[in-house]
């Protein structure tokens, strides 16, 4: 068995992802690994307090390394630790790094550049699968996620903290990729055939947030990688989840 860890977001493109490689019985998965928001312990993006997700890890019942990052954090900073975490891993027997990730070639050559310069190997279960097949697998299989953050600029307050089912599908307009892989909406997974059992939660208050944005400015976004976020992409809809 080849020796791997999982960049692991706690939505719904991981939980799948990790279901697939799991099944595949070709990797073992050592470790889960998540970028923390330090200042706000809560999942960068996505928003989700941490003690949620270790709720979640719990039940899934798989050993997790969380990587401490700074608000505001510069990409020197985010690359220094990122590597620095990857040759620990690499030192520790692991070669293959695991993703969620659907279509996004920037994003998938920038993870394949930064995993070679410390001899890793990225593998993507889901890659060029179509998104709809996915997300209809995805809820086919049982899992159950909910909306913890949406674009403001492509989805309405309505569409965060709602629970993803074929009606949140065919709710979504026709710009929204049904898997939100250009990052239009972000989900917590609570249960599903990996889980050992549900993850209990309660449902907080929606909120509007707006972030201003420079050249130079950088978010974890997409799974425990730095990627910029595009000028439009300022302002977003928060589910608290507690």
């Amino acid at each position: 068995m080849k020796k791997a860890f999982f960049n692991w977001s706690s939505g719904k493109d991981s939980a799948l992802a990790l279901y697939k490689i799991i099944e595949q019985k070709e990797y073992t998965i050592e470790t889960l690994l998540t970028n923390v928001n330090e200042d706000f312990a809560r999942i960068s993006m996505h928003g989700l307090r941490e003690e949620l997700l270790d709720k979640q890890v719990e039940s899934l019942d798989l050993p997790l390394e969380k990587l401490y990052f700074p608000a505001q954090v510069t990409m020197d900073l985010y690359s220094e630790k990122m590597r620095e975490k990857l040759s620990s891993f690499k030192s520790k027997g692991m070669k293959y790094s695991v993703f969620g990730d659907i279509f996004l070639e920037d994003l998938k050559n920038y993870r394949d550049k930064k995993l070679a310069e410390v001899n890793l190997e990225g593998v993507y279960p889901l890659w060029k699968k179509d998104t709809k097949e996915v997300i209809h697998e995805f809820i086919d299989l049982g899992f159950k996620a909910i909306t913890v953050c949406v674009n403001a600029k492509l989805l309405g307050k309505e569409f965060v903290g709602r629970i993803i089912d074929k009606d949140f599908i065919n709710d979504l307009p026709d710009n929204v990729d049904v898997c939100g892989e250009n990052g239009e909406f972000h989900t917590f997974v609570f249960d599903g055939p990996i889980f050992k059992n549900p993850v209990d939660f309660e449902i907080g208050e929606k909120v509007l947030k707006s972030y201003t944005l420079n050249d130079d400015d950088d978010q974890n976004c997409h799974s425990n990688t730095s990627e910029k976020v595009k000028a439009y992409d300022t302002s977003f809809w928060y589910c608290d989840l507690m």
